[in-house]
């Protein structure tokens, strides 16, 4: 009988806060604007921030998480720049070495890199980056080409200029053409186009770098086009499995130290960074970026917070007589309280779910033009709950005022 009782108040102040709306739709749709604004911003900065983040994860997945890179200075540098500067540069020679003295890495493969424009027939991309590399990188990678082959070890030995372009090369210097055994010019040279990697998505957007456009050649027809002596060699090591990674790491630093002829008491000249240390790096900053962008828009929420606050005030005022009625005819302080704050919830619940519909729209745009982005589940339930957490909040000062209110000054108020 006592829940049938509360249901049926439940009910009726739900019914007469959604008379109230309806009474005046005009002031509840400019109410609503600020939440509209406010839950819009909220949805839209996780999107973008989880798009962000599954747009980067993407673009080093193909790498692999069991690599680890022998590099002369650390991928994020604290401390003094200019210690890691004045390093050696890694040689290929102390990568063949290395490849040596680990025989239980699954490979060791050294990469070296440079920037020039392509041609083909009257096409030219500038500024595009060419990779030295052997045919152990399809080993510490997980991307394949898409048609025609990788170099392998002849073509290595041989110093053969033939390379192997990504799908954006492709796209720009072919079209819809078949690429194979075409000539292109990388800068001075002529190389013969074996192969099209898969298309790896990623990058875009502040994504990390985009594979879709490098170039891969022979790190020896690399050395013999564009000299070596004077350039940094990165050595890509793939551990023999995820779970020997760390000893691996000790593995890897203490033959470099060998090889270098370093004593005990000397540093390493030498970093070992992973794909791990980027990741670490990215959600620090992301971290950083996501609070301030949390802290802005929720300045929105607050004067949407305060708008309807003010409303609700107005609306207590105005339905004085109307309260006094109520209460001098049995109605409740908790019934009068309800009421407000159910009024409160659903202009607020009102302006979340447009802004959670508008939120969609603008996610379909960054997905059509600038990297892959969704609302997910995660995101409607924050934007619903963030909008009945603000209805409550600004519709309980009102609640409270009108709960309050002496039912004999309320008949007599004018």
């Amino acid at each position: 009988m006592i829940m049938r009782s509360f249901l049926y108040s439940i009910r009726e102040s739900l019914r007469i806060a959604l008379g109230a709306l309806r009474a005046g739709k005009r002031r509840a749709a400019l109410t609503t604007l600020g939440i509209v604004i406010g839950i819009l911003a909220i949805a839209t900065t996780m999107t973008v921030s989880n798009g962000l983040g599954n747009n980067f994860r993407e673009s080093i997945q193909a790498v692999g998480s069991d690599i680890l890179y022998v590099s002369k200075m650390p991928w994020i540098i604290t401390g003094d720049y200019f210690r890691y500067r004045n390093r050696p540069n890694i040689k290929l020679e102390e990568a063949e070495e290395l490849a040596r003295r680990l025989p239980g890495s699954k490979a060791i493969n050294p990469s070296t890199f440079t920037s020039r424009n392509v041609k083909y027939r009257s096409t030219v991309l500038e500024n595009i980056l060419v990779v030295g590399t052997t045919e152990k990188e399809l080993l510490v990678s997980a991307a394949v080409p898409e048609f025609g082959r990788f170099f392998n070890a002849t073509d290595v030995h041989s110093r053969r200029f033939v390379c192997v372009i990504g799908a954006e090369i492709r796209e720009a210097l072919f079209g819809g053409a078949d690429p194979l055994n075409k000539e292109i010019r990388l800068g001075r040279h002529s190389f013969r186009v074996i192969g099209v990697m898969e298309k790896q998505g990623g990058a875009g957007f502040f994504g990390g770098p985009n594979f879709d456009r490098y170039i891969s050649v022979p790190i020896t027809s690399f050395t013999k086009a564009y000299g070596i002596s004077n350039r940094d060699i990165s050595i890509a090591a793939k551990a023999p499995s995820q779970a020997e990674l760390e000893n691996f790491r000790y593995e890897l630093i203490s033959e470099m130290r060998k090889i270098r002829g370093l004593r005990p008491t000397e540093e390493d000249n030498f970093s070992i960074n992973s794909m791990d240390t980027l990741l670490g790096a990215y959600n620090s900053v992301m971290g950083v970026v996501i609070l301030v962008g949390f802290i802005i828009t929720s300045f929105s929420l607050f004067v949407g917070g305060i708008g309807v606050m003010n409303i609700m005030l107005v609306s207590v005022t105005e339905r004085t007589r109307e309260i006094g009625i109520r209460k001098a005819v049995g109605a409740r302080r908790g019934m009068i309280l309800t009421e407000f704050i159910f009024e409160s919830c659903s202009l607020c619940a009102a302006g979340g779910a447009i802004g959670l519909a508008l939120s969609y729209v603008v996610a379909a745009l960054i997905n059509r033009f600038l990297m892959p982005a969704s609302v997910s589940l995660p995101i409607v339930l924050a934007g619903i709950l963030v909008s009945f957490i603000v209805g409550i909040v600004s519709g309980l000062l009102p609640a409270m005022r009108a709960a309050r209110l002496d039912p004999v000054v309320a008949l007599a108020y004018e």
